[in-house]
């Protein structure tokens, strides 16, 4: 099971890096555009070269129109589909200043305590962006720009935040168990595996 449940998570972890990988191209590329569009309308442009800058502009030469509205949908997809592997690796920033002295029982259930809320939160936050995509349909908001419906987005997070909670609520078992036994029964780290 524990297999199954990281490829899950590698494989949403990759259209993450997929999404944001394009994201930094389009915002790299509308901010070049945006930087040459800027210069074509400038006066040395317009003096000298007003054929060639009129042509550019009307060609499209400019920044990308609704850039940040796809970014903005594409950055809270990507960070939803990092969740599940960040959840299944315990990747979370921790301070271990006071944890590192306590025995390894009390930090198998500090470990316990921490994966159920975990999985508490985002099975709400998987809960209230389902509501949100389902009241942002009813209402058929699109963005401001682009005019794709936002839910649209709403949908892409769910599908991570979905995926999330369901590693988080297993992370919760598996923490719940190995409190109770006393047993580790994941790999600590990825040499832990081999």
């Amino acid at each position: 099971m524990y297999a199954l449940i990281k490829k899950l998570a590698q494989v949403m972890a990759v259209f993450g890096g997929l999404v944001l990988t394009f994201l930094v191209l389009l915002v790299c590329t509308s901010v070049l555009g945006r930087s040459v569009g800027t210069l074509l309308h400038g006066t040395f442009m317009q003096s000298n070269f007003a054929d060639f800058s009129n042509w550019a502009l009307a060609v499209g030469i400019g920044a990308i129109n609704g850039d940040f509205e796809l970014v903005e949908a594409g950055i809270a997809f990507a960070i939803f589909a990092f969740l599940p592997l960040c959840q299944l690796s315990g990747s979370h920033a921790t301070v271990d200043v006071f944890t590192s002295k306590f025995s390894r029982r009390t930090n198998q259930a500090l470990q316990m305590i921490s994966e159920c809320l975990f999985a508490l939160v985002l099975g709400l936050i998987a809960w209230r962006l389902f509501a949100g995509m389902e009241a942002k349909q009813r209402y058929g908001e699109t963005t401001f720009l682009l005019q794709f419906p936002i839910w649209w987005a709403y949908a892409a997070s769910f599908s991570g935040a979905v995926i999330a909670a369901f590693i988080s609520f297993y992370m919760a078992i598996i923490r719940i168990l190995e409190a109770f036994s006393g047993q580790q029964m994941l790999p600590e780290n990825e040499s832990d595996e081999r």
